[in-house]
């Protein structure tokens, strides 16, 4: 398309909703325009049709918004009373609030995950940008004695123009995990959205103004890795780096940056997260735990419990129980209240789903239920269950990001840890038993950064998350992702004697 698209659209959302959707790359407060005036498609997961047409960055565009965010951290941002930063954060939190429904649509819209999904996001979006607010003025260093002949603090301050590349299986959630601490710790950013579902962010970029975010300070494009991505990951003036995606890709983007300016980086990265059901267990709760557990987002979680492994005694039981309640899920509209499971996120998503289905059952695996797509129009999958697996099938290895979970029996604690831990991942668990010591024991023994007891899936903005191996670098949430957006300054003073 030409540069005939505006810089904004109304949309109407199956609620009756109009809404001005933007389309423009939002620097310096501003949407504009890109140089090459490119525009690509943004199509619905759930009916395959286009939703609107948004405008697509490039590395000349990620230079003007990196010297837009360069700009703001050098005027009185990044040195601000931090009861300024505090204050938007909570107005933001609030705007976030007041347009829940509306997010909630878009979110369902573009991404195809069910209203029940979209509207968890929504209260976990506000509540993060809730917390950052209480972090931003205790951000502190500390005094170390040495004895009375020198006088030594340290002092964090914020690292600069960050990076941000955000995933589309959780787009608004995993925007505000990015900009919390960015704007906490007085840093700037240049955000990029997941090229098949930008409308969220984009959104949330008006809100992020109203809420009274100085301009430069967050700044949010549009565009592909290849190019949008790649000219973040690389930029000479950013000084850090946030992604959250593939593995595969974690390891491009940390090349990146050793090549171009050393600059930091923290990696959400992909997972192939063991379920772990003992005899003890409730069964009733824990089979709603297996069902978010792999179910929740249409499967495409990083950290879905994947990998179920259940104790002899209680595992024909789960099974039975599992098996029925995956086949009783709501699958299809996300529009609709009762739907459970919505669209995957898009075709490239499907097809790589029903490949790993199909290779399941050629290498032998028992399919419990589900096994196939769902209807002909819309990116649907029914939730699979396979057993009879080998830990070296590749459905038990290789993370498919959908809905499809092996399961497999074992006998003893020590047996289940070490098939926990045959995996390059490791980046969250579950454990489910009504022995608290158990419990206590087998998540010190998992290499996983989440571990989960007798929950799934359970988020809080105080607890921080991220991964072990391959699964990834560095924290989100809690105190902990505040260390990655600040550097440590020692001061060591000479006292005259």
């Amino acid at each position: 398309m030409s540069k005939a698209l505006p810089l904004s659209v109304p949309i109407t959302l199956p609620n009756g909703i109009i809404y001005e959707q933007p389309t423009g790359l939002f620097i310096n407060n501003e949407f504009v325009y890109p140089k090459q005036h490119k525009t690509f498609a943004v199509l619905s997961p759930s009916t395959e049709e286009e939703i609107t047409q948004v405008y697509e960055a490039f590395k000349e565009d990620v230079d003007t918004a990196v010297d837009a965010a360069n700009a703001a951290f050098h005027s009185k941002w990044s040195t601000s009373d931090p009861s300024t930063r505090t204050r938007v954060l909570y107005k933001l939190a609030d705007l976030v609030e007041e347009n829940a429904e509306t997010l909630a649509y878009i979110e369902a819209l573009d991404n195809g995950k069910s209203l029940q999904c979209s509207r968890g996001d929504v209260a976990l979006t506000a509540a993060y940008f809730r917390s950052c607010a209480g972090w931003a003025d205790k951000i502190k260093g500390s005094v170390i004695e040495t004895g009375d002949t020198h006088f030594n603090y340290t002092r964090r301050e914020p690292i600069g123009v960050c990076g941000q590349i955000i995933p589309w299986n959780f787009p608004l959630l995993m925007a505000s995990w990015k900009l919390g601490p960015v704007l906490a710790t007085g840093c700037t950013t240049v955000l990029k959205t997941a090229e098949s579902t930008p409308l969220s962010a984009l959104f949330l970029a008006t809100l992020i103004k109203k809420a009274g975010v100085p301009a430069g300070v967050v700044n949010v494009i549009s565009g592909f890795g290849p190019t949008a991505g790649a000219a973040v990951a690389s930029h000479p003036k950013i000084k850090k780096v946030a992604f959250t995606g593939s593995t595969n890709i974690g390891r491009v983007i940390m090349k990146a940056a050793a090549d171009s300016n050393l600059k930091k980086v923290t990696l959400e990265l992909g997972g192939k997260s063991p379920n772990i059901v003992f005899n003890d267990a409730d069964v009733k709760s824990t089979i709603q735990h297996l069902v978010t557990g792999i179910f929740y987002n249409t499967g495409e979680v990083c950290c879905a419990g994947s990998r179920i492994y259940v104790q002899s005694g209680i595992y024909n039981d789960i099974v039975a129980e599992f098996k029925r309640a995956a086949e009783t899920l709501k699958i299809g509209n996300p529009f609709d209240e009762e739907t459970f499971m919505g669209a995957q996120a898009s075709q490239q998503q499907l097809d790589k789903i029903l490949r790993y289905i199909d290779l399941g059952k050629k290498e032998g695996a028992t399919v419990i239920t589900g096994g196939e797509r769902l209807g002909s129009k819309g990116y649907f999958v029914k939730p699979t269950i396979f057993g009879d697996v080998r830990e070296d099938h590749q459905i038990v290895r290789d993370e498919i990001f959908g809905p499809v979970v092996t399961i497999t029996k074992f006998e003893t604690i020590e047996e289940v840890i070490a098939l926990a831990n045959n995996s390059d991942y490791g980046l969250a668990a579950g454990v489910h038993t009504d022995d608290l010591n158990k419990a206590i024991t087998v998540a010190n023994k998992i290499n996983s950064g989440t571990i989960w007891v007798n929950t799934y899936n359970d988020f809080h903005p105080m607890v921080p998350f991220g991964g072990y191996s391959q699964s990834g670098i560095g924290r989100e949430m809690g105190e902990e992702a505040l260390d990655n957006y600040t550097q440590v300054k020692a001061v060591r003073i000479g006292l005259k004697q």
